[in-house]
């Protein structure tokens, strides 16, 4: 299958800019784009921070730029972002029993498991007893099937400082949950840190991206976020029963494109010759 991985768009209400650019005109380029080339996919999922202050204009303007969205939207919120505000403009994004927004969805290639790492009112990340069980059962209720997860909040230091000092503060626990049952998670997507971003944790395979607006310039020794306008990106993630690849697509990018006429043996023949 193919889905869509996209982060941080920090809207704020119509009209208004933030770090003096209007997030949603990247927003929208990304979601033309995305229509244009990846109508096919099977979900485009939003890990966090939706909007920049919580706003209810913010979130009626992000819900307007979403309306021509072709594939399904799955929506995570993130630390910007007000939990009674979200369900108030997206009511058909699922809930748990304890009101945090999680959930799962059946896919072809296994169970997408969306978490919710929210405390409002600080903009660390939080994974506490009810939502760690809720993920234990959720793990549990899958079976032999492959897991994938979505977060906002990585749970683990990524070794830029500042976003570590948000990062989630319930590693350990978290850690602990996913410990038990490792062999089915697949592969963890997460946002939060606005940086293209891969590896593994605990040998689980992860990626990130950067936001739509603005982002965190790499600075592994700074106290304080220092921000950057890198290029936006999304990132198209194909999945089969032997890979995950995941494409990292800096959709503005206005470099000159061409084609290669020749093979590079061609080219290489004549260096010989």
């Amino acid at each position: 299958m193919k889905f869509i991985h996209l982060t941080d768009p920090h809207f704020v209400p119509k009209g208004d800019t933030l770090y003096g650019r209007d997030p949603r005109l990247t927003f929208d380029a990304a979601i033309a784009d995305i229509n244009a080339q990846h109508a096919d996919a099977e979900a485009v999922i939003i890990t966090g921070d939706l909007t920049h202050l919580g706003q209810s204009d913010a979130f009626e303007n992000l819900a307007d730029a979403l309306a021509p969205l072709t594939p399904p939207l799955k929506l995570l919120i993130g630390n910007h972002d007000h939990r009674a505000t979200f369900a108030e403009y997206f009511p058909d994004q699922v809930f748990d029993p304890n009101g945090f927004v999680q959930s799962t969805l059946q896919t072809p290639v296994g169970v997408f498991i969306f978490l919710d790492t929210v405390l409002e009112g600080t903009h660390a990340g939080h994974y506490c007893a009810q939502r760690c069980a809720w993920l234990a059962e959720t793990l549990t209720a899958i079976g032999d099937q492959d897991a994938y997860l979505f977060m906002h909040h990585p749970p683990f230091d990524v070794g830029v400082a500042a976003m570590d000092a948000i990062g989630l503060q319930q590693k350990q626990a978290f850690q602990d949950v996913i410990l038990q049952q490792q062999h089915k998670v697949r592969h963890l997507f997460f946002g939060h840190v606005h940086r293209p971003m891969a590896g593994s944790w605990l040998d689980i395979p992860f990626s990130t991206l950067r936001g739509t607006n603005h982002q965190v310039w790499l600075d592994f020794t700074s106290k304080t976020i220092q921000g950057s306008f890198e290029p936006p990106a999304y990132c198209v993630v194909n999945v089969t029963p032997e890979t995950v690849v995941v494409h990292f697509h800096d959709f503005l990018d206005d470099s000159q494109k061409f084609s290669f006429t020749e093979s590079p043996w061609d080219d290489w023949s004549r260096r010989k010759m």
